[in-house]
């Protein structure tokens, strides 16, 4: 059977309510070719012209598909292969002759549904889908009706949607959860966002401008003041002349961490990043379940972190870390690049002969960033081959990771082992939610340096440029700085509000949906009772929810075939069946009211003319006029005077 016009107009509002979501990720070519084929299909359907010859879609089809190899070099993945199923649901619309292709479709356009929680799992794209889904269903009920109207077709859509909907929420608390991403193939689970292991000019101040969350955490307790949020990241050893990197992690000797005062405990809720790394205040002295510590003591997961994950910590905000070093570590800290940045070697070198001690040093170099023109700024100028050279002594206008380098490099120069740490530091309380936010626009870069009867020391030469940049974040260190996002630097308070009821309900989406892993379905499965959780009493209970529902659902829906009527006048004539059955006319369960009265009158003639009235009176009250009172009382009265 030929589709008719509205119904090519609803598969293709269909397909665009879900292919619209994907255009920010394919290629421009391909969300353009895909929209110029729905809107001829749409015209080829207003204009009642005919299709184009199959020749033509299958010379597209090859001409795309070969394109497509050549963008992305494979036609397997992620972006590839959601980029090919677009472009062939497109291409399939073309060819939209039956009822049949228009079934075909719409289950595609479910399918597509999916893949649009491979890039994003928010509660606007749930929504959006949630959306899409109830228009694909309306399509689909025109598919079957013809002629409905519009708001019918989606009040039935609705109303199955609405049928869904235990079910569902039984599924997704009994099925197994299923380890890893939601896409089958992990390289293309998550592209690596936040920080890296390498640092050059640039790569934080770059970082800063995104307002995505890095992690929450839950303290326990009060929560430490802003300037001693140091959240401990990757430690950079090695320098080429512009970037830092990351280097090999020694383990000659574990880390030695004495405790001082100021234990701190906290959860966070780490947000995908695809590197091995959490994160943890400023020094970790716990262990977190399925980590490692490193000798610079960084926090290492048994994986990549390709999902959210959760997990609990420990820190002392004040310690001493490896007094006793070991030499190859001192070492280590003292390399440099050669022939490089000669004036900033010579001002390390004045330091080293005119003071007396590594102490002395350490607080000239912050007294030459805080007393001195440096200018902290998002924009600082480009840098030449002797970069640290170029910032001390020309531009002095830089980044957090420009002072980091800059202070090292002084550090080493002057013969004092030191090293880059980055991360991320402050974070925004929301106090609705109970929890603080951590952006990746608080991403941060600090130094470290050894020094001898007291280890490893933390030194941020920021808080000598920008003491507002430590104890306020960064909004409040360059207020007026256009590069900023709007929305980190207003501070209108209805507007917090808001950012901090979104974040929450973000948070608890993604803590008790997106989050509901192998773990937490055993522990809620536990406190609902289920004792000794498995996958085989789960399957069973599974099962039986199901044919429950299922069941529950199947009397709702077939309720009509045992509902008694209760109208007054339909008890009326019931009553009056009775009395002709007792004189020996039964109604047959067939047998309508005006075919019954003439089976009547011939069986009792002498009461024809009383059956007929009767009969009448019922058929004017049940089928032509409203049931009224007077109408009632007078059929009651014939009903009750009748005698055989």
């Amino acid at each position: 059977m030929k589709p008719t016009a509205y119904l090519v107009y609803g598969v293709i509002a269909s397909l665009l309510m879900v292919i619209a979501p994907h255009a920010e990720h394919l290629p421009v070519w391909v969300t353009v070719l895909s929209a110029m084929m729905l809107g001829w299909r749409f015209y080829l359907a207003y204009s009642s012209n005919p299709l184009p010859p199959r020749w033509l879609l299958l010379s597209m089809t090859v001409a795309i598909t070969a394109g497509i190899q050549i963008e992305y070099h494979t036609l397997f993945g992620r972006e590839p292969g959601v980029t090919l199923l677009i472009i062939l649901l497109s291409l399939k619309l073309l060819e939209l002759r039956a009822t049949r292709d228009a079934t075909i479709l719409i289950f595609l356009s479910c399918f597509v549904i999916i893949t649009n929680f491979f890039y994003s799992q928010t509660i606007p794209t749930a929504l959006m889908m949630l959306a899409s889904l109830l228009l694909i269903l309306s399509t689909w009920v025109h598919l079957h009706t013809g002629t409905l109207a519009f708001r019918p077709r989606l009040k039935i859509a609705a109303v199955i949607l609405a049928q869904a909907i235990p079910l569902t929420l039984l599924l997704f608390v009994l099925f197994p959860r299923v380890q890893g991403p939601l896409w089958g193939m992990p390289q293309d689970a998550y592209s690596s966002s936040g920080l890296t292991d390498t640092m050059s000019p640039g790569t934080l101040s770059k970082l800063s401008l995104s307002q995505a969350v890095a992690f929450r955490v839950s303290f326990k307790g009060t929560s430490p003041p802003h300037d001693q949020l140091y959240w401990r990241g990757p430690v950079l050893w090695d320098y080429d002349g512009v970037t830092w990197t990351a280097g090999m992690h020694v383990r000659n000797k574990l880390p030695q961490i004495d405790h001082t005062e100021r234990p701190v405990d906290y959860t966070i809720t780490l947000e995908p990043h695809n590197k091995r790394w959490l994160f943890a205040l400023d020094m970790p002295t716990r262990l977190v379940t399925d980590s490692t510590i490193t000798d610079d003591f960084q926090l290492l997961y048994k994986e990549p972190v390709n999902s959210r994950i959760r997990y609990s910590a420990h820190s002392q905000l004040t310690y001493r870390a490896n007094a006793e070093e070991v030499p190859f570590q001192l070492k280590r800290a003292l390399q440099l690049p050669p022939a490089l940045n000669p004036r900033s070697r010579q001002l390390a070198s004045q330091w080293r002969s005119g003071l007396h001690d590594d102490d002395a040093i350490v607080k000239a170099a912050i007294t030459m960033f805080n007393r001195e023109n440096f200018e902290y700024t998002l924009e600082p100028p480009l840098l030449g081959r002797d970069g640290i050279d170029d910032f001390l002594f020309a531009t002095r206008k830089g980044f957090c990771e420009h002072y980091a380098s800059s202070f090292v490099f002084l550090m080493r120069a002057a013969g004092i082992p030191a090293r880059v740490v980055t991360g991320y530091q402050g974070a925004e309380p929301n106090l609705l939610g109970g929890y603080s936010i951590v952006r990746q626009a608080d991403a941060h870069a600090w130094a470290e340096v050894w020094l001898k009867d007291q280890g490893w020391l933390r030194i941020d030469p920021t808080a000598a440029i920008s003491p507002e940049r430590i104890n306020n974040g960064l909004s409040a260190s360059l207020p007026d700085s256009p590069s900023l996002p709007f929305i980190a630097r207003t501070q209108l308070p209805w507007l917090l509000k808001l950012r901090f009821n979104l974040d929450m309900m973000n948070y608890r989406w993604n803590q008790w949906v997106i989050g509901y892993n192998t773990e937490q379905q055993f522990a809620f499965l536990t406190r609902l009772g289920m004792e000794d959780v498995s996958w085989q009493k789960m399957a069973i209970n599974l099962m039986l929810g199901v044919a429950v529902l299922v069941g529950i659902l199947a009397l709702l829906m077939l309720r009509h075939l045992y509902k008694h009527s209760n109208e007054p006048a339909q008890k009326l004539y019931l009553r009056f069946c009775r009395k002709l059955a007792k004189a020996g006319t039964e109604r047959a369960t067939h047998e309508g009211p005006q075919d019954f009265a003439l089976r009547a009158a011939a069986s009792h003639p002498q009461m024809a003319d009383a059956i007929h009235h009767i009969i009448s009176l019922y058929l004017s009250l049940r089928y032509e006029n409203a049931p009224n009172a007077e109408g009632l009382r007078a059929l009651r009265r014939e009903i009750a005077s009748f005698k055989l």
